[in-house]
């Protein structure tokens, strides 16, 4: 296994980034930067052995300084939507930016954990990046040490873990924010991919995009994707929930979930054969299509644009700290946040 180090270029103030890219006997690579524990690379081989790059991105830092559709992002604190951008703990409210209608979405766009530049560690086969984020920073309480771990194995997995320490109760609910096009970063749409989540239910949601707190069932909705089912096949059909969230934006309860490791959704792309699985200890995936990517100038030069590529994130359930009858998302002092995501590519 071997790790090289390149300059990726400076931030806006002139602090110096680095992309490091962790490579594996198979040619598998991931290359991940210390500004916002990004994940910029992703080379995977296909049924010929071909091996191109599966996930949308810059070619240097200057392309993450907006990164509106957060590309690769390590989201944090809190991932996905908070209803009226404020939670209470303890009798105490919070108040966190509203940047998404009324909503507050991936904790602050300008301050989240996407924007800061990281300490980096490396081991063999992989890179912890860490940060210490005070208390009342983006309105969230706690002083917390966050860290983030990326592993490559020789069984061509991208392993994450995440691992928060707080001295208050908090909010966390992190996740990674990687869009995925199997036929290469540079191949548009994704709506050919096929996909299976093992959920029987999913979280409807009101126009706003906050979960109405209803553990609704997928059979005979377009969000049955028990089996492989084509992401195109339903994704424009005449149906209110796929109408506010112009495609695919939703989060899937998953099966059996008991906190341990297992396996949440695989993807296949029929031209290249490239095949993936999701592994979460987590009780959610959000399957986003991409539909509200805005044109724009990725790796290469390519154009990336509605539905270029699909998210599957792996977290609590959006607005959970507001909706008792959904998991616990309160960390602190006696309870530490910690969680793991395997991204594992075959053909």
């Amino acid at each position: 296994m071997a790790i090289t180090t390149e300059d990726f270029g400076k931030t806006a103030d002139g602090t110096q980034v680095s992309l490091y890219t962790i490579t594996n006997k198979n040619g598998f690579s991931a290359a991940v930067t210390n500004f916002g524990a990004i994940l910029v690379k992703l080379f995977v081989p296909d049924k010929t052995g071909k091996t191109v790059d599966v996930v949308l991105g810059h070619d240097s830092v200057e392309g993450y300084f907006v990164n509106g559709s957060f590309f690769g992002a390590t989201v944090g604190p809190s991932a996905n939507r908070i209803d009226n951008a404020c939670f209470t703990i303890d009798g105490v409210k919070y108040q966190l930016a509203v940047n998404d209608g009324t909503n507050n979405l991936h904790s602050d766009v300008d301050k989240g954990y996407h924007k800061r530049v990281w300490s980096a560690s490396l081991k063999d086969n992989s890179i912890s990046f860490s940060i210490d984020d005070a208390d009342g920073c983006m309105g969230f309480p706690g002083n917390k040490k966050v860290q983030v771990t990326y592993t490559v194995t020789d069984d061509n997995e991208l392993k994450i873990e995440y691992d928060v320490t707080s001295d208050k109760k908090t909010l966390i609910n992190m996740t990674n924010h990687s869009y995925f096009n199997l036929a290469g970063h540079h191949s548009g749409n994704i709506e050919a991919h096929r996909l299976c989540i093992n959920a029987s239910r999913y979280t409807p949601v009101f126009e706003r995009l906050i979960p109405t707190g209803e553990l609704v069932d997928v059979e005979g909705t377009p969000f049955d994707f028990r089996t492989m089912k084509t992401v195109g096949d339903d994704i424009d059909a005449d149906d209110i929930q796929l109408k506010y969230g112009q495609g695919y934006d939703h989060n899937f309860v998953l099966d059996d979930y008991d906190g341990t490791l297992r396996k949440a959704a695989s993807v296949e792309e029929p031209t290249t054969g490239r095949k993936m699985d999701v592994y979460t200890d987590q009780p959610g995936i959000q399957f986003y299509a991409g539909s509200c990517i805005a044109p724009e100038t990725g790796k290469g030069g390519v154009v990336y644009g509605k539905r270029s590529g699909l998210c599957l994130e792996t977290q609590c359930f959006p607005d959970a700290v507001n909706q008792p009858q959904f998991q616990d998302v309160i960390f602190g002092p006696e309870r530490p946040y910690r969680t793991t995501t395997v991204y594992k590519f075959y053909n």
